[in-house]
C-alpha cells in the first residue's frame, strides 16, 4: 500500500509503485499526490542534478493533474508543495525563471488557510531572486515569528541594504556578528557591514570590518576587494590596487575587481 511505504519514507516505493497504479488510472487524484510527493523528496535527496531534475520535474507535473480534482480540504497543502517544487526547480535551473511560479503557489496555499512554518521564508527568497524587495523583507520578517535563525537574519538584512534602509540592515549584521557561531554567516555579514560602512563613508569602520575577517581568512577575496575600496577613498591607490590583485589572485573573474584594475591602469 502507498500509505504504508509512506509511513516508512520509502519514496522510490512510493514512487514506482504509483507510477504501475497510475497506468491502471492516469487520473487517480490520490495516487498523483503520493506520486508528487514522493518525486519532490527524490528529488531533493538526488546526489545527480541530471536525476534531480527529472523528478522535480515529475513532482510538478503530477502535482498540477491533483489539483484538477483535489478537495477543498487537501488543495492547500497541494497548493504548498507545488510551490516548494517550482522554488526547488528554479535552485537548481541553469536559468532561474522559476521564482514567480512558486510564489504563485505559495499564496494560493495561504488564500486556502493552508499554514507551514516554513512557507514565509520560502516565499521571502522567492521574492529575493525576483528583486522585489520589500515583499521579500515582508516575508522574511513573516518567517521570524515561526523561526529565528542566523541565515534568516542574513536574508533580511540582504534584503535591506538592496532598499538602502542601511540602518535597518546594520541592526541585523550586528546581531549575527556578536552571536553567530557560525564563521560562514560572520564573514558575509562583515563583507556586507563593511560595503554598507563604506556607502555611508565610514572608511576606518569598514576597514576594521575587513580586517576582522583577513584575520580569519586571508583568503577573503570579498574582504581584499573591500580593501582595495577602502585605499581607493583614502586616496592610496598603490595600497588599493594591490588589494585588487589579491582579490584577483584569490578569484581571477571577480568583476568589482577586474574593473577597479582596468579603471587605474
Amino acid at each position: 500500500m502507498l500509505s504504508d511505504k509512506w509511513k516508512e519514507y520509502d519514496y522510490q516505493a512510493v514512487y514506482d509503485t504509483s507510477a504501475k497504479l497510475l497506468e491502471k488510472k492516469p487520473f487517480n487524484n490520490t495516487v498523483l499526490v503520493y506520486r508528487g510527493y514522493s518525486a519532490f523528496y527524490l528529488a531533493v535527496s538526488a546526489t545527480e542534478s541530471q536525476q534531480a531534475q527529472i523528478y522535480i520535474e515529475e513532482a510538478i507535473h503530477s502535482l498540477r493533474l491533483a489539483i484538477m480534482k483535489a478537495k477543498k480540504k487537501t488543495l492547500g497543502q497541494i497548493y504548498y508543495m507545488l510551490g516548494k517544487a517550482y522554488f526547488y526547480k528554479n535552485s537548481i535551473s541553469s536559468y532561474h525563471y522559476y521564482a514567480d511560479s512558486a510564489v504563485e503557489y505559495f499564496l494560493k496555499a495561504k488564500e486556502c488557510g493552508y499554514k507551514a512554518d516554513d512557507m514565509a521564508e520560502y516565499m521571502g527568497l522567492s521574492y529575493a531572486k525576483l528583486n522585489m524587495t520589500m515583499e521579500s523583507i515582508a516575508a522574511f520578517s513573516e518567517a521570524l515569528l515561526y523561526r529565528e535563525s542566523d541565515a534568516l537574519l542574513l536574508s533580511i538584512a540582504e534584503q535591506y541594504s538592496k532598499a538602502e534602509q542601511n540602518a535597518a540592515a546594520k541592526q541585523y549584521l550586528f546581531q549575527i556578528i556578536q552571536r553567530s557561531n557560525d564563521d560562514s554567516l560572520i564573514i558575509k555579514s562583515r563583507v556586507l557591514l563593511g560595503n554598507t560602512l563604506i556607502k555611508e563613508k565610514d572608511f576606518a569602520g569598514a576597514q576594521k570590518e575587513f580586517e576582522a575577517i583577513l584575520a580569519k581568512n586571508e583568503n577573503s577575496a570579498e574582504a581584499h576587494y573591500g580593501m582595495g575600496l577602502v585605499y581607493e577613498n583614502q586616496g592610496d591607490l598603490v595600497k588599493a590596487r594591490s588589494e585588487w590583485r589579491k582579490t584577483l589572485r584569490i578569484q581571477v573573474n571577480h568583476s568589482g575587481a577586474l574593473e577597479k584594475i582596468q579603471q587605474y591602469k
